[in-house]
């Protein structure tokens, strides 16, 4: 009689969860039609504020498919269902539904039709990863390279993406890492603990840096001797430095737990080089250094061989397309073919729309550059998806009725990153859309979740913008699996949105 009871107690205890949760799948809105596609270079008119009733939707499952004919491709192997939702997604969807956030929603083009149907999207060779991690048929990691600007710099909209699909496809490791960070605050991430003389520079500063930028836009040189960055190991069994070797540079040498594993013995030839070097099992820390002054560190990379994501943060402060093209271009194609990503990331748009305000830019220039940029990162990577992310809302500041008015050209450039994306092959997600639109950087605002700069989100703000590119990335691969109703998903370009 006491076990019986003591069950029956269990049982009321683990039904209540799941009934909570039933319902709060239940009372959710249905997924919203995608936007209709928009017009390059239209004349700017004002955005409608968001819908109150139509919040932001974390990891549910999408509409069924209305009836079609039969698919011409086969379904894939893999069973694909969104995740349920973590305790953080659960809190973000509750914060979001105040704020107005809309439900998340990408482009993903059929790249590939076959009558009614769709062979193949914009996205497929990433989702064809995500499947094979699921089924357990990899046996290795997943790169995604995710290029952007201050909005990912510092880490934490990328880290949400990061661990959100690795709580469901596996971790793969850190990729990519800084020698230090490129200010005295924040996390230290992606980034290693530096001692001693480290100069940093940026492809995103006005005045050009002398030496070449690879991938990460960012490289360290050594003003003193000695000069060291730590790193804190997580079993990695390998690692890479990613050193130049300058004329009259100092060499660079690698530990682990004081032992040294490798060393890059400059010749002066000005070329990027990449020095791989096997890390002990057990291993605690790996160290970096520069044995003399002017050493310079392109980056180290770090990662498992097991099988889950890893995202490389490549965001540079004040970055735009066209300040990425400043990395010199065999630097920039060696090493990311190094990485081999089955997702390029391009989180842009910000300062492309500033520059224009200011006068300092173009319609031409910004659409030339980000689609230089996308083709220039397809050719180093052409096994890679393309994933183009618009820019998120912003703000002017001041006083009276025009304080926190949106900022012009936010309109223009959303619909030249549209075009550009469809047009090359890549999906499209606006990101300005499904954070509300026009006003909800305002509303960002009044809920402290922005800076006092009134740019750059912070807290929970973009936390929200991580898990709104994570839900739209899962819920593309989700109706992907569906060739009738992905077919439907990316409308065609309008004449005047077709590349020239």
């Amino acid at each position: 009689m006491f076990q019986a009871s003591r069950g029956r107690r269990w049982a009321v205890v683990l039904l209540v969860p799941f009934l909570l949760g039933a319902l709060l799948w239940a009372f959710w809105p249905v997924p919203a039609k995608p936007p209709a596609p928009r017009l390059a270079r239209a004349p700017r008119a004002p955005r409608a504020a968001a819908s109150a009733d139509k919040p932001l939707r974390l990891a549910q499952a999408s509409a069924p498919a209305q009836a079609a004919p039969a698919p011409a491709a086969p379904a894939p192997a893999v069973s694909r269902a969104l995740p349920p939702p973590s305790p953080r997604a659960l809190k973000l969807y509750q914060l979001g539904k105040k704020l107005g956030v809309h439900e998340p929603h990408l482009e993903d083009p059929c790249v590939a039709p076959s009558g009614t149907t769709c062979a193949r999207t914009a996205l497929a060779p990433f989702f064809e990863s995500l499947d094979a991690l699921s089924s357990r048929e990899s046996s290795s990691p997943i790169v995604i390279s995710a290029f952007g600007n201050s909005l990912i710099a510092g880490d934490r909209i990328v880290d949400v993406i990061r661990e959100e699909l690795g709580a469901t496809f596996g971790d793969g490791g850190r990729g990519v890492l800084a020698v230090d960070r490129l200010a005295n605050y924040g996390p230290r991430v992606r980034a290693g603990f530096a001692r001693g003389g480290w100069e940093p520079r940026t492809l995103g500063e006005v005045k050009l840096a002398e030496l070449p930028f690879g991938i990460s836009g960012v490289y360290h040189r050594s003003t003193t001797t000695k000069a060291s960055s730590r790193f804190a190991l997580d079993r990695e069994p390998r690692g890479t430095l990613w050193w130049l070797d300058v004329p009259r540079a100092g060499q660079l040498s690698v530990h682990a737990d004081g032992k040294e594993l490798a060393r890059a013995e400059p010749q002066g030839s000005g070329q990027a080089q990449a020095l791989s070097f096997d890390i002990p099992e057990g291993a605690r820390n790996l160290e970096v250094v520069a044995e003399g002054r002017d050493a310079v560190v392109l980056g180290v990379v770090l990662q498992h061989q097991r099988p889950g994501i890893v995202l490389d943060t490549l965001g540079v402060p004040s970055a735009d397309a066209n300040l990425f093209l400043r990395a010199r271009e065999d630097v920039f194609r060696a090493q990311l073919a190094e990485r081999s990503p089955r997702l390029l990331l391009f989180i842009l748009g910000g300062n492309e729309a500033k520059r224009l305000e200011w006068g300092r830019s173009n319609l031409a220039e910004v659409e030339e550059g980000l689609r230089t940029f996308v083709r220039r990162s397809r050719a180093a990577a052409p096994g890679s998806a393309c994933l183009v992310v618009g820019p998120i809302d912003a703000v002017r500041g001041g006083s009276g009725a025009k304080r926190l008015a949106q900022r012009p050209y936010l309109d223009e450039v959303i619909s030249i990153e549209r075009q550009i994306a469809l047009s090359e092959g890549c999906a499209f997600f606006d990101i300005f859309s499904a954070m509300g639109g026009s006003g909800s950087l305002a509303r960002f605002v009044e809920a402290r979740l922005v800076h006092d700069d009134l740019v750059h989100p912070r807290g929970h703000g973009l936390d929200i913008l991580g898990q709104l590119i994570t839900d739209a990335l899962l819920r593309s691969w989700v109706d992907a699996a569906d060739p009738n109703r992905q077919a439907a998903l990316a409308p065609p370009l309008q004449a005047s949105e077709e590349a020239r």
